[in-house]
């Protein structure tokens, strides 16, 4: 199933180009409460509602703003240097003075601040121009259920939804989470895949061009750290919530962004969004 949100918060069900708003029916049903995502948190319970559409407002896909799939992630979660490859042109490039990892088992996870989270629509505002900002497309895991110390073996039953996102980042020799917080530098979409119809999370070929460009084209068959050794280290430092995000690194062919970009983040099983970049 996939599921997206789109203006004024609402909530629709994807069928081909259309897309059936749901939100008077799941709305009644979520638990602003919850500690973590309430979509995410009822999804769950929400089958019955979600399957049946008839009677719900039939809308082109196209004529939607998509925001975020996730409002409320409980922390936003990302794997540094987690491509091969990507590290060596890391290496070469020397984009990051101060910042030569090259093992993510001792470099360890780091996190973005919720306040940077957009949606597709919402766009990129980039600050500091005179600074390289980079784009970034990965594969991110949204966690279904609370999460703590899992083995890689039980980690993928944990997943509710796999989406796309794009972790800008401004180089420099600052702290990894103070350069990638930005507003608007981390972005999520299209919408949700839910877990069951993506058994193999490491067999994905994901995609990013840069105004019509082919600039990254990776396979997470490559990662370093598997989709599930992810989720069991980051529940190794600390309990995952419903909504919670795993960003799971990047490929190799990063590079700058100007304001008139327009990136596009594909994959034949997630989808594909187009994301504008503006000055701040």
């Amino acid at each position: 199933m996939k599921i997206c949100r789109f203006e004024a918060g609402r909530i629709g069900v994807l069928r081909g180009e259309q897309v059936f708003d749901v939100t008077s029916r799941v709305t009644p049903l979520l638990d602003a409460n919850v500690p973590g995502d309430p979509l995410v948190t009822a999804l769950p319970r929400l089958d019955p509602v979600l399957t049946d559409v008839s009677g719900c407002a039939a809308l082109s896909k196209s004529s939607i703003k998509l925001l975020s799939p996730v409002a409320r992630p409980g922390k936003i979660v990302a794997a540094p240097v987690n491509y091969s490859k990507h590290i060596a042109e890391m290496q070469a490039n020397n984009v990051s003075p101060g910042f030569k990892i090259t093992d993510i088992g001792k470099a360890g996870l780091f996190m973005k601040a919720n306040s940077s989270l957009v949606g597709p629509s919402q766009g990129i505002a980039q600050r500091f121009l005179d600074r390289r900002t980079d784009y970034e497309v990965e594969l991110v895991v949204v966690i279904g259920k609370p999460c703590d110390r899992v083995t890689a073996t039980d980690a993928l039953s944990y997943v509710a939804a796999y989406t796309l996102g794009l972790d800008i980042t401004v180089r420099g020799t600052e702290d990894r989470s103070f350069r990638k917080s930005i507003d608007t530098y981390t972005v999520l979409g299209p919408w949700l895949t839910t877990a069951d119809e993506l058994p193999d999370p490491d067999q994905l070929h994901i995609t990013l061009h840069q105004n019509g460009s082919l600039r990254q084209n990776g396979h997470t068959s490559d990662l370093v750290y598997s989709v599930a050794r992810l989720i069991g280290y980051a529940s190794s430092f600390y309990t995952l919530q419903p909504g919670d995000l795993l960003y799971t690194g990047t490929p190799e062919g990063v590079g700058p962004i100007r304001p008139g970009d327009v990136l596009r983040a594909e994959c034949e099983a997630l989808g594909a969004m187009d994301v504008t970049v503006r000055a701040a």
